[in-house]
């Protein structure tokens, strides 16, 4: 675990919020070289299914193989630059480009047919194979990597495991799922938000009527950090909030302790997991542009919820919203503010420590000390 206290790190300056040539920068030397969230196991479960993915703004796509291994390619025809696959689904043992039909094997990539090939003068098909990603599996979740000599994910992200493997997730299927929209901020901004709950108190009081905020604790780690919020032994005095207080019941795997606690996940640069005691939550920030921050999600449960699981299931969901709501106006103003000539980066408290461990990483990246 991490030791550097807030008093040791420093936000970043605000160009890195604001100016588009870091922006560029950061898809060529951050979301090109680290590990991007792109699916739930349960998204590829027989041979042939695939799911479409991104780093950063590079298309991607993974592949179930035949043998039942993960394969992980550009999503990119190697002809003329079509995207090949959208979506997801099944697409056997060849991929074919709808736009002139060059066919790939699904297995390993290689260019297995052009219609009317006695018209190239010149084809090189064994060099013309799909370009591969990396791909690995953490405790369920699939992510993808399109540096070849990146350190492992399960390196990077050491005694992770550990924590989710609590939560089952591989056994976990998914109930909700899409893109909510975009968030008013740089992806950054989104990010800091998300790592730190010194805000809670003034703009979540619905958070705060429901957490121990005492006791709403932060671990560091080499490429991921820990939340820890305790729920309230004392009722709500708001109806929603106390229902779901009172209804909520641990997942199998999951201990009475674990009923009593929210966890919050962030792993470099771009993935938390929300760990509730009913459902597990993936999100994933994509920069749109340099103020814009699209939000992939999805939300996964047990099989076999019930009904009772199912309502606390629709209170989580109505409360979050409602923080999402506000984290919304939050990240906007910020991005608004920093644009203010006279702005300088202020000081971090204890509880912001995790926003100057994730300016740390990102300088890192970036090559600036």
């Amino acid at each position: 675990m991490r030791t550097e206290t807030a008093e040791q790190l420093r936000p970043l300056d605000p160009r890195f919020y604001l100016d588009p040539e870091v922006l560029e920068r950061e898809h060529r030397e951050i979301f090109a070289r680290t590990w991007q969230y792109a699916a739930h196991v349960s998204e590829l479960p027989d041979p042939g299914s695939y799911v479409t993915a991104t780093a950063g703004n590079q298309p991607l796509l993974v592949v179930r193989t035949k043998e039942g291994q993960l394969r992980a390619f550009r999503n990119v025809c190697r002809h003329r630059g079509s995207e090949l696959l959208s979506g997801s689904g099944t697409c056997k043992r060849a991929i074919r480009c709808r736009y002139h039909g060059w066919t790939y094997d699904a297995d390993d990539g290689r260019l297995l047919g052009v219609p009317e090939h006695k018209n190239y003068a010149e084809l090189d098909k064994p060099g013309l194979g799909l370009f591969p990603a990396r791909v690995e599996v953490l405790a369920g979740l699939v992510f993808v990597n399109l540096d070849p000599h990146a350190s492992p994910l399960a390196e990077q992200c050491a005694g992770l495991a550990e924590l989710l493997d609590r939560y089952r997730l591989p056994q976990l299927n998914r109930f909700s799922s899409g893109e909510s929209g975009s968030q008013p901020a740089n992806w950054k901004i989104v990010a800091d938000n998300y790592l730190e709950g010194y805000h809670v108190p003034i703009a979540h009081p619905g958070l705060m009527r429901l957490l121990d905020y005492q006791h709403y604790e932060v671990s560091l780690h080499e490429g991921w950090v820990r939340f820890d919020a305790p729920l309230r032994d004392k009722p709500s005095e708001n109806r929603s909030e106390r229902l779901y207080q009172r209804l909520v019941r641990p997942m199998p795997g999951l201990d009475a302790d674990d009923r009593r606690s929210w966890r919050y996940v962030f792993i470099y640069p771009n993935t938390t997991i929300d760990l509730y005691p009913d459902q597990v939550n993936v999100w994933k920030l994509m920069p749109n542009g340099t103020e814009l921050t699209d939000d992939l999600w999805a939300c996964f449960r047990p099989a076999g919820a019930g009904p009772l699981t199912r309502f606390v299931q629709r209170l989580n969901g109505r409360l979050n919203t409602e923080v999402l709501l506000e984290d919304v106006d939050l990240v906007r103003r910020v991005q608004t503010g920093i644009r203010s000539h006279d702005y300088e980066i202020g000081p971090l408290s204890a509880r912001e420590a995790a926003i100057g461990w994730f300016a740390e990483r990102v300088r890192a990246s970036l090559g600036e000390a």
